[in-house]
This record gives structure tokens, C-alpha cells and sequence, in this order.
């Protein structure tokens, strides 16, 4: 330092130091005097750069703080002054501590150490605040900590001047002398760790630790062990404090100060060094066990000391291992700081005290296991990283591997116990023990992989053949028992089918199973992640247990069986590393299973297909009535948890004997066929694109459960089909149905057949037409010849009929959405005339003029009216063609040529050629969807190819508007709207001839019967229903909208057009339904287009007085002037 500098740091330590020294005398008038001084003595010293500081100054420094503390009493120094005294020695011992006297050390020491414990009052005066305390600690730690080689180098001082430094203070702390005082200062300290103020609390414990670890005598720490462990576990506990849990830094910190006791005083290594161990390097150490104890002379010890001895051993670690016990609850402590001290302190006590504490390391390692599952990933990971060090670099390595496998049979044990209990959290403690254990061996580095290998094989080994399964397997069985979801939520239901219509593939969950004694969803997930660990950590060992549950739970739909089949997917999760709640391991292509897994995964996933081809699962039922193992009678039926009083038993005669009720045993066959298709998922996910081989048997159970009316198997159906689709690297379901549609459409045929007859498989050909979507007319072909060739088969059966009819229904939605898509495909019509509006007729002159000529149609109209099919040329032989009457060309004309039809409209014909014949059917739901068949047909057939059929059917479709049921009638007045619709010019005679007085009829017919209905709107002026679902509701919207579309589409016929005008008045009047004066407005907007002074003069006639001649016709019951007001706007007449 530049001597400018040193003289002026001293002039400003000069100026606060001399008028402490002049004031050292404390009385009342100079206390605030030096308090002051004091202030600014701190404020310096903080300031002060410690390397450039030499003993010189810090000695003047010093002095005139323990002016005052020499020339005054210990009760007459406030605590206030005490504090900044303290906090004084503290910064400069931070410095002096390389160059301090040893005897000034000491007396720091003894001054902290006496106001800690408040011996410096000796009883006149109050103890001390905690601040104070707090202060003489700090200063107590700055004479304690060690110092680095780094720090010497600073301070331009040798690299081993700190160690040598050290080992000086060390012998003045381990002095017979000054032992009385450690042990003093170390219970002091304990008190104040006990402290509610949180910076005292981890002052003292840090002071602890370095007391312990570094100035203790190692005979002194087995005397103080009982002690600190005492106090060091009620700090950690939070026990006396009225808060919850103790603060995480505070309990690292106790955690240190006892890992530093427990080592030095009972390690495997100090104790075989004095005696209390026996040590055993060979076999002469073994052969003179027991015989040289007596004969060897130990040194004499130190009054304060404990002698180490066997008897003191097992008194100390029983007295531990309860100390240590009582710490379990710190597992769940909320800081990651505190339960990373947990991780410390069980893997270094378990590393050094393997002989010493061996009934205490199942304790340490259940710490070790359960915090490798922490939700901090930090935690987790040191845990498990401390447990791979102990199974591969620890001397005892293969007991701690032992005790390991212990505490997982013992776990698996006991989870029957705790399932029949309810007890969930002990459920979810000893799940996440065995997932912690299968965890150690996951992943292994190379320096580990001998150790964690042997976790492999012992898990391995409990779930292969030889690991007693058939034991511990009923006995789990026999407690896991799942419930049916009450409601089942999914993002994308069956009913929705979107997947036809989004090509990015979102991820659809499989829905989430109960367990009837587990109510905790950490509980259940801990459970499942236990099998998958179980799987993955014993890899094809594990299959054996697979198969083994697989067996079990195909054996029948009870709920045993339903158990085995969760406990088989969960476990071949494991072994083929994928789980169906995410697609983690799907896209892996590192990842490469093993043959004999692949190979069993695709036997399970054929086995478990093959339970589809049972009918409802009668023959699994009864198969599961008989028991199949060896002959033992294993019933666990009768085993049930009881809540209440347990009666006596009735050979007491206390109370009365009650007849024991047999419990039901549930069938539970929607569980067990949802987690059927989990283990056909899961067999997806292991084989990946291997398993298209296997679509011929997989697609059908999946498809079938999409249209189960059971919500759990129609959600487990759709999340297996979009899992299925991922695995396999399909683009969408779409995409994989299509490529496999002969395997899917095989399936089905078989299932329809006489001998082999299942009613859903006409469900799952229309769930599988519209997955496909519009790409299906390629393939419909096939469908709709099966179709056929089934219809001549059962056509007398008709839930069969109506599956099929629905199929052919299906397909022509198919093709008309392709149609409407892609409106270049539509067929092309044949333009009609363009119809102008009727002649106006201003005067009476114009009307007389008009009357006689109105049918008289002109050259022109003639010329261009269309014969249709009969012949353009003479009969006989081919003749020179002459020129035509409009032109002077002699080129011969070709004829037209019809345009082919496209696949889609061959498909279409043929469905209506062949579908016709059941408008007459017995069943009206087939005739019903015959006509809804019809009027899909409409707009993607031809002219040529629909008419035709539309002609042979035509009286059919005629008696089907007079039909007994209500939704028959309006399938065939929707087909009528279709026809006019598009072929306008053909339903001109049929509709004002054959279709309007049917519906003249069905109207009269519909008054009449609302009239006798309790739903119908009563009053004056009331039409139709109040409820918009009634049959009389439906049948009325469906004749207006036919009725629109004849307007529309179709010339109208004067005294009929009249007529309907008259007829539909009083759909318009407010008290109708809304929905039946919408369809009307639109009526009569049609109507308009086509003459408009009609509309005007029936609607404004009805609503006011228009002239004498019309006076009939007004009519102010239905109160239509609103709707009439909108119609004549629209029309703007």
C-alpha cells in the first residue's frame, strides 16, 4: 500500500477510535457516544480492503474494543453496545485470524461462547437479546471457518500457510484445557439453533458444524452425539414452533451438523479402528475372533472422552436409528434445499456406516428411493445418482443390492394389504418405492452397468418364471378391482368423426380407468407407473408375467379379469418402452426391441383380436366359470372390505346369526374390451410398421368399438384407431383405412354370413365408409356388391336389411359430398326454356285478346320442343342427307353422344336398379331409408340413368305419401323436393296431377288430428304443435319445403298454384311455430318468383278488403300482416 494511502486510512480509523478508547468507560452520558463510534468503526471496517490490513493496524484497531470490555462489568455493557462490539471482532478477526496471538483467539472465543450461553452476566442480569447472540456468533464463525490455500496466496502469504494456521488453532481447541469449553459452547449453540429467528437459527448450526468437523476432539464427539442428534432432529421437525414445516436452508443445515456427528463418531471406519467393530482383513483376523480383545492394552482416555466399545455401539445406534426414523416426514418437505440435504445425508451416512448402523440403512435408502420421485427434477436426480453410486463404487455394495430387492418383494407384498385398506397414500408410497428401485436401473452409465444390471436381473427374475407369480399375482388380482367411468370425456368423441375431414393427426386420449379402492389419481398413477417400470427395468424377463396376466384376464370378462388385463398392458408398456398417454417412443428410432418381445407382442395383439369373434362374449363367460390353473379352487370372490361394527361371532350367542349374502360377481365385459385394444395399441406401438401385417385381424375389433353405444369402449375405439395410425406412420386413419380396406372389408364379410352372424358389422362398414370419406368410391364396388349379395341372403331378417340399406346410405353420402365438392363431376342437365314472366294486362282489351290464344303455341316454341327418344329420320333405307330447314349446310350432323358415366354414377344406379324392390318392405324404417336413398341418388345421377327408375317406382313412391307412419311420409315428400329440384320438367304432370292432392289430403288429415292432440296450440287461430319435434310438426315442414321446391323447380298449374297459394296462408300467422312461418315466407318468395300478382292478391286479399269481387277471400284469424308485409317486400310488389 502507498504510505499516502495507509496515512490517511489511519487518520480516518484515528478520528472513531480515540474517542471510543477516551469513552470506554461506559456511563450513561457516553453510551450514545460510543454507540455512534461504534457505527462508524463497522461502516470502516466493511470498507477496509482485508489483504492490504497488517497485525500492526488491526492490533490498533482492537484495543480500544477491549478497553471496553476490560474497564467495564459484563451486566453494565447494553446489549445494544455489546452487539456492535461483537460485530466489530467479527470483521476484523475475518483479517486477523491469519496473524491473531492464539491467547487473543482464545479469549474471543471464550467471550462469544460465554454470551451465547449467557454465562458472561453469571446470573446478575438478564440473557441477552437475540441480535447480541447472533453477533458473537457470526464472530464466533469468523474465528472458526477454515481458510483456503487460495485465500493465503492473497494475502501474498505461502499456500500451506492456512493448513498450517489451521492445525495451530486446531491443537489450542483440543486442548485438555479447552475441551470443557467446546463442549460448553456446543450445547449453547444447540439452545440458540432451537431460536424462532431464522438467521440465529442457521448462525449456530453452521456454527455447530464447524466446531463438529474441524475444532472437536474425536473423543469428545461420541460423548456430545446423543445431544446433537437430540437437538439437530427437533430443529429439522420444527418441533415447539407453532408454524408447519421448518425452513428448508435451517434444515440443510441441521442435516450437515448431524451427518458431521454420526460420522465422526460411529463410522465404519473409526469404529474398527478402536475396537467397537471387529476388523477382519483375512483369515487369521477371522480364525483369532474374540481371543486377542483381553490381551491388548488401550490407551488411557481423557476424562471427557466416550470409550467406543461393542456394548456403547449398540446402545448409541439403537438411540440413532429411532433419531433417524423420526426425520421420514422431511421426504415431503416443500423446499428442494432441504430435501437435497436429505439426499446428502442418507447417501454419506449409508456410505460410512455400513456395519455400524445396519438395521437403520432400509430407513436411508427408503429417503433415497423416495426422493429420487421428487417433483423438483433436481432432487430426483441426485437421489438416484447417489444410489448408483453406492450399487457400483461402495465396498458392501452387494447388501445394499440385497436389501434393495428385499424392500421390493416386501413392497409388492404389502400392496394387496394396503388396496383392500383404502389407504392411498400408503399406496402411492410403496408404488413409488418399487418404481424408485426399477428406476436404478434404467439408463445405466458404463462404470455402472455391472451393478444396475443385477437390478435387471433380480427384477427379472421376480416377474419370470421362477418369481412365483401365480402367488403374488392372485393375491393382487384379487384386490385391483375397476369401476366404469360414470362419463367419459374426450377432446374428439365417435359421434363427431372428424377425422375424415382434418388431416393433422391430434392426439386422442385413451379414457381414464377408477380404481374402486383407490380415490387419489396420484395413487392410480403411481400404480400404473409401477408396472411400466416393473416392464421396462426387467425387459423380456418380464414377458413371462405379460403372458401370464394375459391368460388370466382373456379367461373371462370378470373383474379379476379385467385386472389382469390392466396389469398385462401396463407391463408390456414397460418392455416395448411406449405408453398410450403420450406418443413418447412411437418416433424413436434409436430405440430397437428385442425379438422375443416383437414376436410376443404380435402373437398377444392376434390372440386378443380373436376375442372379437366370440359373440358378446358368451363363450368367454363360461370358459371363465372353471378355474384354469392345475386345479386349484383360487376363488377371491368372496373377499370384501366392510365398513362399521364387526359382529360376533355367532357361536357366542350374543347376537343373532344373520345368513351371509353371497356376493354378485360383476361382469364387467366394456372394461375388458377397452383394455383390449390397449394391449392391441400397445402391440402397435412396440412393432411399429411390422404390424400392418396384423391389420387383417386388429381392424375390425377397433372399428367395432367405435360404434358401441357404450361411451368407454366407443372413446377407447377412436383413441386406438389415431394410436394405430401413429405407430404405423400413417398420415391420418383416413389413409391407413383406405390402404387396408380389402382386410377391413373382409373382416366384415365374414361376419355376415349364416354361419358366423354378427348384427354390428353393417355399424362398423358405415363407420368405416365415412372414416374414409371421399376416396372410398374406388373401393365402393366391392361394398356394395356385399352388400347386395347379403340383402338376397337376409332379406327376410330386418335389423340385417336396415344395417345394410344404411351402408348403401352411406356411400351415396359419400359420393354426394364428392359431388358438391367437386361440382365439375355433377351431371349435366338438360337447360329448360327459359319462362318469362306471365303477360301483364293493363286493360281489359289486352285480357279478351289473350284468353283465345293462351294454349296456341308458336313455330318457334314447336321447333324447339323436345320429343324425347323418338326417332329424328325416316324409316327404311339411309338416304342422301338434305340440309336443314334453318341452314344451308350439306356436312352431315353428328348425333350426340351421351357422355359416359363416372364410376361414382355407375355405383349410384346400380344401388337404386337394385334398391327399388324394398320401397315395399314390411319394415317402415326401410322404407324410409329407401327413399332417403332415392334422394341422395338425385343430384348425382344423369337424366338417363335416373329418370328410368324414378319412372318404374313412381306408384310406389306415390302410396308412400299415404303411409301409415309420419317419417315415411316425409322421406318420400323429401324425395319429391329432390326431384323438382333438379328435374323440374319430369315432375310437372306427376306433382299438380299425382303429388298435390295427396297433400291436399295429408293437410286435412293433420288439421283433423291436431285438433285431438294435447301438443297442438290451442286458440282461434292456432295451426300445428307447440313442440317442434311432434310427428304433425316434422310432417308439415317437410310438404312446404316440398311445396318450395315445386315452386321453384316446377311450372306451375294455374288452379293448383291458386289452390296452394289459399292453402298455406295460415302457416304465416304469428301463433305458428317460427320454424313452420319461415318455410312458408320462403314458399311463398318462390311463388312470387313465379307470378307475383297471385302472391299479392291472395296474401293482401286475406290480410284487408282489396274490392267487393275478393271480399271472400279476407280472413283476420291467423294475424298474418307481419309475415305478409315481408314477403311483399321481398318481392317488392
Amino acid at each position: 500500500m502507498p504510505p499516502e494511502q495507509g496515512d490517511d486510512r489511519f487518520r480516518r480509523f484515528k478520528a472513531v477510535c480515540v474517542p471510543i478508547l477516551g469513552s470506554s468507560k461506559l456511563t450513561p452520558s457516553t453510551i450514545p457516544v460510543v454507540s455512534s463510534h461504534l457505527s462508524q468503526l463497522i461502516q470502516l471496517l466493511r470498507e477496509l480492503d482485508p489483504v492490504a490490513s497488517n497485525p500492526a493496524f488491526m492490533s490498533y484497531v482492537f484495543f480500544p474494543l477491549s478497553s471496553i470490555l476490560q474497564r467495564n462489568l459484563s451486566s453494565e455493557i447494553p446489549d445494544q453496545i455489546l452487539e456492535k462490539l461483537l460485530i466489530s471482532l467479527g470483521i476484523l478477526c475475518e483479517n486477523w485470524w491469519w496473524s491473531c496471538e492464539p491467547k487473543i483467539w482464545e479469549q474471543i472465543f471464550m467471550l462469544c461462547g460465554a454470551v451465547v450461553g449467557g454465562l458472561e452476566t453469571k446470573g446478575k442480569g438478564r440473557a441477552r437479546d437475540e441480535e447480541t447472540k447472533e453477533a458473537a456468533i457470526r464472530c464466533m464463525l469468523a474465528l472458526l471457518h477454515e481458510r483456503s490455500p487460495e485465500d493465503a496466496v492473497a494475502r501474498s502469504l505461502p499456500a500451506e500457510e492456512a493448513h498450517s494456521r489451521s492445525l495451530v488453532l486446531q491443537g489450542l481447541t483440543r486442548s485438555d484445557r479447552f475441551v470443557p469449553i467446546i463442549g460448553q459452547t456446543i450445547d449453547s449453540l444447540l439452545t440458540a439453533a432451537t431460536s424462532s429467528r431464522l438467521s440465529l437459527q442457521q448462525a449456530s448450526l453452521e456454527a455447530l458444524a464447524s466446531i463438529l468437523d474441524i475444532h472437536a476432539p474425536e473423543d469428545l464427539v461420541p460423548t456430545v452425539l446423543p445431544g446433537v442428534a437430540s437437538g439437530v432432529t427437533k430443529v429439522c421437525l420444527g418441533l415447539g414452533t407453532t408454524k408447519g414445516w421448518t425452513n428448508g436452508e435451517a434444515v440443510a443445515a441441521a442435516l450437515k451438523v448431524l451427518r458431521i456427528a454420526i460420522i465422526k463418531a460411529i463410522s465404519d471406519e473409526i469404529c474398527m479402528k478402536e475396537g467397537a467393530l471387529p476388523r477382519f482383513e483375512n483369515l487369521e483376523d477371522l480364525a483369532s475372533f474374540g481371543q486377542a480383545e483381553t490381551t491388548e492394552s488401550k490407551p488411557q482416555l481423557p476424562s471427557y472422552a466416550t470409550a467406543r466399545t461393542p456394548s456403547w455401539l449398540r446402545g448409541t445406534t439403537t438411540q440413532l436409528h429411532i433419531a433417524i426414523n423420526s426425520l421420514n416426514p422431511l421426504v415431503k418437505h416443500p423446499t428442494p434445499s432441504a430435501l437435497h440435504a436429505l439426499v446428502t445425508f442418507s447417501s454419506e451416512v449409508i456410505a460410512t456406516t455400513s456395519l455400524t448402523l445396519p438395521q437403520t440403512q432400509p430407513f436411508l435408502l427408503s429417503f433415497l428411493l423416495s426422493l429420487s420421485n421428487s417433483e423438483y427434477p433436481r432432487v430426483g436426480e441426485a437421489a438416484l445418482n447417489s444410489l448408483r453410486q453406492l450399487l457400483s463404487a461402495s465396498t458392501r455394495r452387494s447388501d445394499l443390492l440385497q436389501m434393495l430387492m428385499q424392500m421390493t418383494a416386501q413392497n409388492l407384498s404389502s400392496l394387496p394389504r394396503f388396496l383392500s385398506s383404502q389407504s392411498d397414500s400408503k399406496i402411492q408410497h410403496v408404488a413409488e418405492m418399487v418404481t424408485a428401485v426399477c428406476k436404478i436401473a434404467l439408463s445405466p452409465s458404463p462404470t455402472e452397468e455391472r451393478a444396475l444390471t443385477s437390478i435387471s436381473k433380480a427384477i427379472g427374475k421376480l416377474l419370470g418364471p421362477g418369481g412365483g407369480i401365480e402367488k403374488w399375482g392372485w393375491s393382487l388380482l384379487s384386490v385391483l378391482e375397476f369401476i366404469e367411468p360414470t362419463v367419459t370425456i374426450t377432446h374428439t368423441s365417435s359421434e363427431q368423426l372428424m377425422l375424415e375431414n382434418n388431416q393433422e393427426i391430434s392426439w386422442v386420449p385413451f379414457p381414464e380407468l377408477s380404481l374402486k379402492t383407490v380415490s387419489s389419481r396420484d395413487a392410480r398413477c403411481a400404480l400404473e407407473d409401477m408396472f411400466r417400470t416393473l416392464g421396462q427395468a426387467g425387459g423380456d424377463s418380464s414377458l413371462f408375467s405379460v403372458e401370464w396376466f394375459t391368460d388370466v384376464g382373456r379367461s373371462g370378462t370378470r373383474s379379476r379379469n379385467v385386472a389382469a388385463m390392466w396389469c398385462a398392458c401396463r407391463l408390456l408398456e414397460g418392455v416395448g418402452q411406449v405408453t398410450l398417454s403420450s406418443e413418447s417412443g412411437l418416433g424413436s428410432v434409436i430405440l430397437r426391441r428385442s425379438k422375443r418381445a416383437e414376436k410376443q407382442s404380435r402373437a398377444l395383439a392376434r390372440i386378443i383380436a380373436e376375442l372379437w369373434d366370440k359373440s358378446e362374449f358368451d363363450e368367454v363367460v363360461s370358459e371363465g366359470s372353471s378355474q384354469p390353473q392345475g386345479g386349484e379352487n383360487l376363488e377371491f370372490d368372496d373377499i370384501q372390505h366392510r365398513k362399521g361394527l364387526v359382529p360376533l361371532h355367532e357361536t357366542l350367542k350374543i347376537t343373532q346369526a344373520q345368513p351371509i349374502q353371497e356376493q354378485r360377481i360383476k361382469d364387467q365385459p366394456v372394461l375388458h374390451r377397452g383394455l383390449c385394444l390397449q394391449l392391441i395399441a400397445i402391440s402397435a406401438g412396440i412393432l411399429q410398421s411390422r404390424f400392418n401385417s396384423l391389420f387383417i385381424f386388429a381392424l375390425y375389433p377397433i372399428l367395432h368399438s367405435i360404434v358401441s353405444t357404450a361411451p368407454f369402449l366407443s372413446s377407447s375405439g377412436l383413441a386406438a384407431l389415431n394410436y394405430v395410425t401413429i405407430a404405423t406412420s400413417y398420415a391420418s386413419p383416413a389413409n391407413l383405412l383406405l390402404s387396408n380396406f380389402d382386410y377391413a372389408l373382409d373382416s366384415v364379410s365374414r361376419r355376415l354370413t349364416r354361419r358366423w352372424l354378427d348384427i354390428d358389422a353393417t355399424k362398423v362398414l358405415v363407420i368405416l365408409i365415412r372414416l374414409v370419406g371421399p376416396e372410398v368410391v374406388d373401393k365402393a364396388g366391392d361394398v356394395v356388391e356385399e352388400c347386395f349379395d347379403r340383402l338376397d341372403t337376409f332379406h327376410g331378417y330386418g335389423i340385417i336389411v336396415h344395417g345394410l340399406i344404411e351402408v348403401l346410405t352411406e356411400v351415396l353420402n359419400v359420393i354426394e359430398m364428392d359431388v358438391k365438392a367437386n361440382p365439375e363431376s355433377a351431371p349435366t342437365r338438360e337447360e329448360e326454356p327459359a319462362r318469362g314472366p306471365p303477360p301483364t294486362l293493363t286493360t281489359l282489351d289486352s285480357l279478351l285478346q289473350w284468353l283465345p290464344n293462351r294454349k296456341i303455341i308458336t313455330n318457334g316454341d314447336e321447333e324447339q320442343t323436345d320429343f324425347g327418344p323418338a326417332p329424328h329420320k325416316a324409316w327404311g333405307p339411309e338416304k342422301e342427307p338434305e340440309s336443314d330447314a334453318g341452314g344451308s349446310s350439306n356436312e352431315k350432323q353428328p348425333e350426340p353422344e351421351e357422355v359416359p358415366a363416372s364410376p361414382s354414377q355407375a355405383l349410384t344406379k346400380q344401388i337404386i336398379a337394385r334398391s327399388i324392390y324394398f320401397l315395399t318392405h314390411e319394415s317402415p324404417v326401410i322404407r324410409a331409408r329407401i327413399l332417403v336413398l332415392l334422394s341422395l341418388a338425385v343430384p348425382v345421377l344423369s337424366d338417363s340413368s335416373l329418370l328410368p327408375s324414378i319412372h318404374n317406382a313412381w306408384p310406389f313412391i306415390l302410396n308412400r305419401l299415404g303411409d301409415q307412419e309420419t317419417f315415411v311420409v316425409g322421406a318420400a315428400a323429401g324425395l319429391v323436393e329432390a326431384l323438382v329440384t333438379h328435374v323440374g320438367s319430369f315432375m310437372y304432370r306427376r306433382v299438380w296431377d299425382d303429388v298435390w292432392p295427396r297433400f291436399q289430403t295429408i293437410l286435412k288429415q293433420l288439421e283433423v288430428g291436431d285438433s285431438a292432440s294435447a301438443l297442438a296450440r290451442r286458440g282461434y287461430s292456432g295451426v300445428g304443435t307447440e313442440s317442434a319435434y311432434t310427428h304433425s310438426h316434422r310432417l308439415y315442414r317437410s310438404v312446404i319445403r316440398t311445396m318450395t321446391g315445386v315452386m321453384e323447380g316446377v311450372q306451375p298449374y294455374e288452379p293448383s298454384f291458386w289452390d296452394s297459394l289459399i292453402l298455406f296462408r295460415r302457416f304465416l300467422g304469428q301463433h305458428v311455430h317460427e320454424e313452420l312461418q319461415a318455410c312458408a315466407r320462403q314458399l311463398y318468395i318462390a311463388a312470387g318468383k313465379r307470378n307475383a300478382d297471385s302472391v299479392w292478391l291472395a296474401l293482401q286479399g286475406t290480410v284487408e278488403d282489396v274490392g267487393p269481387q275478393m271480399k271472400f277471400m279476407y280472413d283476420d284469424r291467423w294475424k298474418i300482416e307481419h309475415n305478409v308485409r315481408y314477403v311483399l317486400s321481398v318481392l317488392d310488389v
